[in-house]
């Protein structure tokens, strides 16, 4: 029944932000923030840790900035998703700007497959969208589900809306690996918490556990690695920046060779939290243990 009623909330701002249209559902979004900033403060306290893990030099006036700044960023992306229904393709395919189109085209075309890495930054839905869409390729996305399974299936629409294919989070890795090595592009976001006897890397100043799934990947198919982030302009369109991550000169051992590409794609998305922090998604404890 819980289910059932969230479902029908999430349905119902959805309509309301196809009504008022995107504009103004944006700029709304700063109304948004302040109510689940200061009047129900939904992981709040993660948040400031967090800034304060990552930042130990910033006052407490900045950390406070950037924390509402996250709310508010994180909002703007809820509309945007929200308004998913309603978007064209076109509209769509023009909100992100890419300067590195035909580098991946190249880079497809060379036959290994491709593992496009994101993060929870910017609008994170957005890109897995409109890389296909300028890629003019559909692209496979590693998913995680909701606990909510009525929002998945709404979420999961979305995603295929315009062609691209999508993988839960948590099947085998033999499917992720099918599909690199029938040459596809799969898509999955790299910044997450990773299992406490994880591998550890340097991630914003600290020790942090990641999966290794990544690197594995790209070990076993030889498939490159792109790394790429949406950052959210002032008029509210994005600029993808896309990094491939150098796959050269690793050691020798295994567990070296996961463990060195993995602290390689982290070091670029730190390289962009650091540029604009309040575009990355601080809600979640990343330095659990």
């Amino acid at each position: 029944m819980q289910d059932r009623i969230e479902y029908i909330l999430f349905i119902g701002l959805s309509r309301f932000v196809r009504i008022i249209g995107l504009k103004l559902s944006r700029r709304l979004a700063y109304l948004l923030a302040a109510f689940f900033y200061y009047i129900v403060p939904i992981r709040k306290s993660t948040v400031k840790e967090n800034l304060r893990r990552a930042f130990p030099d910033f006052s407490k006036s900045s950390i406070n900035k950037i924390a509402f700044g996250s709310y508010r960023s994180f909002c703007i992306t809820l509309v945007e998703i929200l308004y998913l229904p309603s978007i064209s393709r076109e509209e769509l395919k023009s909100s992100v700007t890419y300067s590195e189109i035909p580098l991946i085209k190249r880079r497809y075309n060379e036959g290994n497959g491709l593992i496009f890495l994101g993060a929870h930054y910017g609008n994170w839905e957005y890109i897995a969208l409109t890389v296909a869409l300028h890629l003019e390729i559909p692209i496979t996305v590693i998913v995680k589900s909701q606990r909510n399974t009525f929002v998945t299936k709404w979420l999961d629409a979305m995603r295929v809306k315009w062609g691209n294919k999508i993988v839960p989070l948590g099947i085998s890795i033999r499917q992720v690996y099918k599909e690199l090595k029938e040459k596809r592009i799969v898509a999955m976001v790299a910044d997450q918490r990773g299992p406490s006897d994880g591998i550890r890397i340097d991630f914003m100043g600290r020790k942090a556990s990641v999966f290794a799934g990544p690197a594995l990947l790209a070990m076993k198919t030889g498939a490159p690695i792109m790394f790429g982030v949406t950052i959210r302009q002032p008029d509210f369109s994005y600029k993808a920046e896309i990094e491939f991550i150098n796959i050269e000169d690793l050691p020798e051992e295994e567990e070296l060779k996961i463990a060195e590409l993995s602290q390689r794609h982290a070091a670029v998305l730190e390289k962009y939290i650091r540029k604009f922090p309040e575009q990355w998604f601080w809600m979640h404890k990343r330095w659990k243990y």
